[in-house]
């Protein structure tokens, strides 16, 4: 089992309307339709994008 951390984000808005590179940072966590929900690895990188689409997502732990 890896110790490594993660967090799950969840698609909650649509993408149609949303700037570019927010489509971008939502393909880059992995999210691809609405209320899609994936665990990333809690890095900075990660935790960044998040954090610019934050209005599109709900994230938890």
């Amino acid at each position: 089992m890896s110790t490594v951390k993660t967090f799950k984000v969840t698609l909650v808005k649509s993408l149609i309307g949303c700037k570019a590179n927010h489509r971008l940072c939502a393909r880059g966590l992995g999210l691809r339709r609405l209320g899609h929900s994936v665990d990333v690895a809690d890095t900075p990188a990660n935790r960044g994008m998040a954090r610019k689409i934050a209005y599109l997502l709900k994230t938890e732990g």
